[in-house]
């Protein structure tokens, strides 16, 4: 008889998206080893994967493409560059030697650090004490500026604080409107959509794309109603939403006297937008924007009244525009004088990398310490440092955003560097998910020194000087952050290949050897307690969150100060409140029942002016980039699936048929889309939801398929978000060599 398994199962969460979908790891040793994943009951999720999720175990294991030993780039005799591999001894010690030198001969900030909203908290939170402490720059700044900026900053004006959902997602259960502007929720995080259901069932899923998405097409046969605005038409469409509900009376006026200050000023910048003058801006009917703007004001009454609740969400695609933070503004403005947040329902912007939200809280943002703390305050800058145990004159002040970092580095005047000359990458694949890219891999190649921590050969990797291999996401222990602020933790279930190193393991080494005069621990357990620490007191406060706490399973949602009372710090007073699995929810689930953030309590509303847009030239179509449900962020990961890549294996664009014969494409031939900044090679697919103005791709490929190599590098002014959403570009059919590069 063949001998029984030896099976053991490890519960933790999902290395994608900041659903973070609750998952058993069951690994076999015997007979055979394998890594298998099955969903489990979460909150979220409720035992549901989507295919990112159910084929992430592929990853793990023994791969031939897995990095194994540190690699350093060498000169070949041609003049062509390889890498051989070294000993981490020499790897670090060369780092080491290189970041020193170049930082007696340029200063401090010569070298720069990119972070990412994949990173656990520990590692978020390690690597912006590693720049500030151990190399002393303020130059530091990560992807999710490319992500979540504009909703953090709008979201930190008008509330005083930046926490993707305030509320637990399962509220959305209940809704019977919903308001989605810019995501895809139904191809980015599938196990999402379950939560719509109760808003669909009533007819209320109002869904904002340019596109008929999946997740549009899920408002059909009367679920709801799918508006289809020009790209960048999301802010007139909000203010003109806005103008309706004061013209006619629908606005909560109790809610707006007792908790919101700046009402009149944003009442008078939304009465220049009337539906008639709209509808032109934003290619939605006036008669639409009315009965969008009737429906949330009718359901909002019906909440005040003990009826279900309304929301307004937004993702990237109104967030990643020049005006994303206006628009992610008029959408909190939006659901503040309909009386939603705190009281009948709410806003929230959905978060996009696996710890988007911790991610941005731990102080690996460029003007931020940890715990939403600000760099340039004298309070915050003392307590981190008592924390850091350094002098809080020793810490950099701001440093300059990600674009700006990526698009001056290597670079040289007349006056000496423009920009950075050394980069540290972790968890981040700029080569791809940078706009213009062309100009970023100029950059790169022109640095003095690159180094990329990663568990594969990405494209920034292959650009490196020094590449170090690290741990995956079930190889470690650590917590992450989900878009609903709740803090999770991530299991270590197999052990890594033998010459990778955890990230905290390398900021220490690399730290000693700088002569740094204080400790970086490496177990992440110790890491998290400093966490706490770091975070007592402030916005996004994890310190009654102990590790213990979440190993055992409990719903810990910041902010939860400590307050001396060992029962209010484990959510056990009293008659607690529970997930749907049955564990105590620790934490603040739902925000801003009583109060806002600011001193005062109230929210803060301001005028909303929109910027002039340039317009398309002639023979010229509006790009818009975004994800597929088979792939993550620049596809290092989902491109080795290859049940994932064999579903999308190569990069398309989404053409409407008008427009396809107008410009004499083809299904399935090659289009060439090309502007200023670059040139981009993709499979044609037809498809009539698209507006004929616009066209898609996404933005996982890489080569001559990145989508990326045309969009510019034009930033938001206040959150520095570049405008991926909107970008003007040409399109023509390939030429057979076009076509076979």
């Amino acid at each position: 008889m063949p001998a029984p398994a030896k099976t053991r199962e490890v519960s933790t969460h999902c290395p994608y998206c900041a659903l973070q979908c609750a998952m058993t790891l069951q690994i076999t040793q015997a007979p055979e080893p394998g890594i298998t994943v099955e969903g489990a009951r979460f909150p979220t999720n409720r035992g549901r994967l989507c295919r990112k999720g159910s084929t992430a175990a592929e990853l793990l294991g023994p791969r031939t493409d897995r990095l194994r030993a540190p690699l350093i780039k060498q000169t070949e005799d041609d003049g062509g560059h390889s890498f051989r591999e070294a000993s981490w001894e020499e790897a670090l010690d060369h780092i080491a030697g290189r970041l020193s030198s170049i930082q007696t001969a340029h200063g401090r900030d010569a070298v720069g650090v990119f972070g990412s909203g994949s990173l656990t908290n520990e590692k978020t939170y390690a690597l912006g004490k590693f720049a500030r402490v151990a190399l002393g720059t303020s130059q530091i700044d990560y992807n999710g500026r490319f992500c979540m900026s504009s909703a953090a900053k709008a979201s930190t004006e008008v509330f005083g604080v930046d926490r993707g959902l305030p509320f637990p997602l399962t509220d959305l259960d209940a809704a019977c409107t919903v308001l989605l502007l810019g995501s895809n929720v139904a191809d980015t995080m599938p196990p999402f959509v379950q939560h719509l259901e109760g808003a669909r069932s009533k007819g209320g899923l109002i869904v904002v794309d340019p596109r008929t998405s999946t997740t549009a097409q899920l408002t059909a046969d009367g679920a709801g109603l799918h508006v289809a605005p020009t790209p960048g038409g999301d802010l007139v469409l909000l203010l003109a939403l806005a103008n309706v509900l004061f013209e006619e009376g629908c606005t909560d006026r109790d809610y707006l006297a007792q908790r919101v200050r700046g009402v009149e000023d944003f009442r008078r910048s939304a009465a220049a937008w009337w539906p008639e003058r709209a509808q032109a801006a934003t290619g939605v009917g006036a008669d639409q924007i009315r009965f969008i703007a009737r429906r949330l004001g009718s359901a909002a009454a019906e909440a005040r009244d003990g009826g279900d609740p309304v929301f307004i969400l937004t993702g990237r695609g109104v967030e990643q525009h020049r005006d994303g933070t206006d628009t992610a503004r008029a959408a909190l403005s939006l659901a503040l004088i309909l009386g939603l947040p705190g009281a009948h329902g709410g806003y929230g912007t959905l978060t996009g990398q696996g710890n988007g939200q911790g991610g941005r809280e731990m102080g690996q943002k460029s003007d931020q310490l940890p715990g939403l703390r600000s760099i340039t305050s004298p309070t915050d800058r003392a307590h981190i440092a008592g924390v850091w145990g350094v002098a809080p004159e020793t810490i950099p002040g701001p440093g300059i955003p990600a674009t700006q970092l990526l698009h001056t580095m290597g670079t040289r005047t007349e006056h000496g560097p423009a920009g950075v000359r050394a980069l540290l990458v972790h968890g981040s694949n700029v080569a791809v998910s940078a706009p213009e890219t062309s100009r970023v891999l100029k950059n790169l190649r022109a640095l003095d020194l690159l180094v990329v921590a990663d568990f594969f050969l990405s494209e920034t990797a292959a650009e490196a000087d020094v590449v170090l291999p690290v741990l995956q996401w079930a190889e470690e222990d650590g917590t992450m952050t989900s878009l609903e602020g709740r803090l999770l933790r991530r299991r270590r279930a197999v052990d890594p290949p033998s010459g990778c190193r955890s990230e905290l393991w390398i900021f220490a080494e690399l730290a000693r050897r700088l002569g740094t005069p204080t400790g970086f621990p490496t177990d992440p357990a110790e890491v998290f307690e400093e966490i706490r620490r770091a975070t007592a007191g402030a916005p996004a406060d994890y310190s009654a969150m102990s590790w213990e706490l979440l190993d055992a399973g409990h719903a810990g949602y910041w902010p939860h100060p400590a307050t001396g009372d060992p029962s209010a710090d484990t959510g056990r007073r009293g008659s607690p409140e529970l997930t749907s699995t049955g564990e105590p929810i620790i934490g603040t689930p739902r925000m801003f029942a009583e109060r806002f953030a600011h001193p005062d309590g109230r929210a803060v509303l301001r005028a909303i002016r929109p910027r002039a847009q340039a317009a398309p030239r002639a023979a010229e179509l509006t790009l818009t980039t975004g994800r597929l449900m088979e792939h993550y962020q620049s596809g290092t990961q989902t491109r080795r699936v290859p049940t994932l890549d064999a579903a999308h294996p190569q990069v398309t664009v989404q053409v409407h048929p008008a427009t396809a014969r107008q410009y004499g494409l083809v299904e399935h031939g090659f289009a060439v889309v090309e502007n200023a900044q670059g040139t981009l090679t993709a499979k044609v697919v037809l498809d009539a939801g698209i507006r004929a103005d616009t066209i898609f791709s996404p933005f996982h490929f890489a080569g001559r398929g990145a989508a990326n190599l045309l969009t510019r590098g034009l930033t938001d002014p206040d959150s520095k978000m570049p405008e991926f959403k909107n970008t003007p570009v040409r399109i023509r059919p390939a030429t057979s060599l076009e076509a076979a590069a």
